[in-house]
């Protein structure tokens, strides 16, 4: 597409890895979490890299963009300011939903706390259309959107992962961040080809690349970030290469640092991967070279007048609604399976997305598992196996220990005390007594009948 800019080779920033980030040579452009970034309040090692010329994307995780609902706006000028303050050439996001819920299916909010898919459907794909273009109307700089890596599948999909991103782009002109660590997790979870993929998908919309780290287990690949790129990824990223240059490729890494010399090496094997795949490179999928592509208005206007118009689009986010409320309430909150799920996989997402909001918890309140030591993780899980993501993690890290109190734990005085205090400095004078923690139970109740 014209005007993508060219990155080049780079590696996602986190604070954990700032130092190593900055000594690595030949690293042409990192990626920061959008959220984690103060406009006013950049990280020196931020500011240090822009001063060398070092590029910094903005990825956003909590937009939602594949939700029902359109996109907040608060959220969007948040994600627009931060693209601004880094002086960024283009904004990136997800492909999925993270919340579900509220006026649209008459239901309290829920929150996921991870990037849940979409389905390939009509219905799911005019929504999705429609948000992208409201984030596009709202962004000062071009958007990409990325493909996500799932555990599940919906029933009744209409289009393979390849053709649902061609027609998004056909629609709307958004490019794409290809992960081809995701496209292998859709391989060995869902039996999608990537290959298959890559030969549907418009690879000229392609912005830039992600690769990443994983590991399998009893035959599910969990798509880590925290484990060395393998071998399986890279022959995703070579048959991706072997159909179009990329304008840049990124190596994730969230948790498990390794040192810095590893990192530098998995960037060493990503260079040999591309450079290798490109001697031969063939055009498949996609306008042929030099093509003129259909204009997105064009495309856009011609396809959503066969749609119903603005009330098929109502009706559209309302059916979607009720899909992913389901499917998320499921996940979260223990309600049954909606029909045409595998419920073991369910299980397995459900536990995966459980055991994610306890690491996330483990972070941003380090005391608890300090406190708690060795019990930590098993109470949070078994708190958190019926009680849904509200408010937000640090609301949950003080719900927690509100509901350990209570239940007059832990049963070491000496660390009751503590968690005692803990939570007095941040929510109030003293926990509430079990009468008003029944009260609060009972009303969740009658919200959610």
């Amino acid at each position: 597409m014209n005007g993508t800019p060219r990155l080049g080779i780079g590696i996602g920033w986190r604070p954990e890895i700032a130092d190593a980030v900055e000594g690595l040579t030949g690293v042409d452009w990192v990626e920061a979490v959008a959220e984690n970034l103060c406009p006013g309040h950049l990280p020196d090692s931020l500011v240090r890299l822009r001063a060398r010329g070092v590029t910094v994307v903005p990825h956003g995780v909590s937009l939602g963009l594949g939700g029902a609902d359109r996109p907040d706006a608060q959220r969007l000028a948040d994600l627009a300011a931060r693209a601004e303050a880094l002086g960024s050439p283009l904004v990136t996001e997800h492909i999925a939903f993270v919340r579900a819920g509220g006026p649209l299916t008459a239901s309290p909010v829920l929150e996921a706390g991870h990037l849940l898919p979409v389905p390939r459907t009509r219905d799911a794909l005019r929504v999705l259309c429609e948000n992208i273009r409201i984030a596009q109307d709202s962004l000062p700089v071009p958007l990409a959107v990325e493909n996500i890596a799932a555990l599940i599948s919906w029933p009744g999909e209409e289009m393979s992962e390849g053709q649902f991103l061609a027609e998004l782009v056909e629609r709307t002109g958004v490019r794409l961040l290809i992960d081809v660590a995701n496209l292998h997790t859709n391989h060995v979870n869902r039996g999608e080809d990537p290959a298959t993929a890559l030969d549907e998908l418009p690879v000229e919309a392609i912005a830039y690349v992600h690769v990443a780290g994983g590991i399998e287990r009893n035959g599910v690949w969990h798509d880590t970030h925290a484990h060395p790129v393998t071998r399986p990824v890279l022959d995703v990223l070579a048959e991706l290469r072997s159909r179009v240059a990329p304008p840049g490729v990124l190596l994730e890494r969230d948790d498990d640092f390794p040192p810095a010399s590893e990192l530098a090496g998995e960037l060493t094997v990503i260079r040999e991967t591309i450079t290798a795949a490109g001697t031969g490179t063939k055009r498949v999928g996609g306008p042929a070279a030099g093509a003129p592509s259909a204009p997105a208005d064009s495309a856009r206007s011609t396809r959503d007048n066969t749609d119903g118009g603005a009330s098929g689009a109502d009706a559209a986010r309302e059916r979607l609604a009720l899909r992913e409320a389901a499917l998320l309430s499921a996940l979260v909150a223990g309600t049954p399976a909606p029909e045409g799920f595998d419920s073991r996989r369910l299980r397995v997402q459900s536990r995966a997305l459980t055991a994610k909001r306890a690491d996330v918890i483990a972070k941003i309140a380090p005391e608890l598992p300090e406190i708690l030591g060795g019990g930590f993780r098993p109470a949070f899980l078994a708190y958190a196996g019926n009680r849904p993501l509200r408010a937000g993690y640090r609301r949950d890290a003080l719900d927690f220990a509100e509901h350990l109190l209570i239940e007059g734990r832990p049963e070491d005085s000496a660390a009751r005390r503590r968690l005692t205090l803990w939570w007095e400095e941040r929510a109030g004078s003293r926990p509430p007594r079990r009468a008003t923690r029944l009260v609060r139970v009972a009303r969740a109740a009658l919200v959610r009948r």
